[in-house]
């Protein structure tokens, strides 16, 4: 029995990532799931991970959320709007102004609508690939909307451990160009030079290219909606990009003119500036020092390094692994607070372990 904030049935229509993610979340919750898909395979996968139920005749949902491709966002929530007249039906688009001005060309009744847009995600799709904890610590965002059918939406975003963030659809779209459309294009720009590179080039790969390239192998079919749905806030930031690009390729044309190497250091000096402003961890935008720890690769290493951690009583902040191909050992990045970083080194090395290199 669902004893949170949300009564009712919930009404999942799109069984993928997102509307099984969701529908997962939600049951933990003990909310009464009721799961949709234009394909009866899909639907029956989403049921089986225990997403949700099938819908039955007399299902009375008070909320219906959308979790269909852009593309047909907009047809979809204008069905549920008119086939569920006392719900509250929302979307979780990953874009809002060509939804919205859709839903209004074609005369739907807005008042029962809010848009949404959970930022979360994973490099695969589809509810195999579902979590009941995707959504945990990332940001929400809620449109504008009539104000009780508004809180229904938040309801099911701190249910989820999401934090709900209020944002018209304009501002939501020119957010996620910058932040998560423009990431797209750049890192498979930048994949693609992989493609023709030899073997033996791809084989230096370092942790670097990884983080720049994650999310290159993300589904095209999905990002070319996407893209093309937010078009212009996108094609705006690429052009900027572009004209950064130029005066970066005529200092490196010609490195001994007056000036150009100013223009490198102006350039990589704005990333400093602009990665600054990222949020760590709880949002916050203090900056960690970090260590690189070398692992033996062979059973149970890392778990050791991580239970030693916690026993020099330092709160690691953020891992992330890197293995170097052919090597017998990994190495293992640890965040830490600066005050923390000599006490944890000094605990670490007397436990035998070796630190590669440090940096803040």
């Amino acid at each position: 029995m669902n004893l949170g904030r949300i009564t009712g049935q919930v009404r999942i229509v799109g069984a993928g990532l997102l509307g099984a993610s969701i529908g997962l979340g939600l049951r933990a919750k003990g909310v009464d799931v009721i799961v949709h898909d234009a394909s009866r395979s899909t639907v029956n996968l989403a049921i089986d991970y225990g997403a949700g139920r099938a819908p039955l005749d007399d299902d009375t949902p008070t909320l219906v959320i959308v979790a269909v491709p852009p593309d047909v966002t907009a047809e979809v929530v204008a069905r549920e709007l008119a086939a569920w007249p006392r719900a509250t039906v929302a979307d979780v688009a990953s874009v809002k102004v060509g939804v919205l001005d859709e839903l209004i060309a074609a005369g739907v009744d807005l008042d029962r609508y809010v848009g949404s847009h959970p930022l979360a995600g994973r490099e695969r799709g589809g509810a195999s690939a579902a979590r009941a904890d995707l959504f945990i610590g990332r940001p929400w965002v809620v449109g504008r909307g009539e104000p009780f059918r508004r809180r229904a939406v938040e309801d099911v975003v701190i249910e989820l451990g999401a934090i709900p963030v209020a944002m018209s659809a304009a501002e939501h779209d020119n957010a996620v160009a910058l932040i998560s459309h423009v990431p797209q294009v750049v890192a498979s720009l930048l994949a693609h030079r992989l493609a023709g590179a030899s073997d033996a080039a791809v084989a230096l790969a370092g942790q670097g290219l990884r983080d720049t390239t994650r999310i290159a192998s993300s589904a095209p079919e999905l990002w070319v909606q996407i893209l093309g749905a937010n078009s212009g806030p996108v094609a705006q930031i690429l052009r900027e990009l572009q004209a950064e690009l130029g005066v970066a390729i005529d200092a490196l044309e010609t490195p001994d003119a007056p000036g150009a190497r100013r223009a490198i250091a102006e350039l990589l000096a704005g990333g400093n500036t602009g990665v600054a402003r990222i949020p760590g961890k709880h949002g916050t935008s203090r900056h960690f020092s970090q260590l690189v720890v070398m692992v033996d690769d062979k059973p149970g290493e890392l778990a050791r390094l991580l239970t030693e951690i916690g026993e020099a009583q330092v709160n690691m902040e953020d891992l992330r692994l890197e293995h170097s191909p052919g090597a017998q050992f990994g190495l293992a990045e640890i965040s830490v607070l600066p005050e923390k970083e000599a006490l944890l080194i000094s605990e670490l090395e007397a436990r035998g372990w070796k630190i590669a290199e440090t940096f803040a």
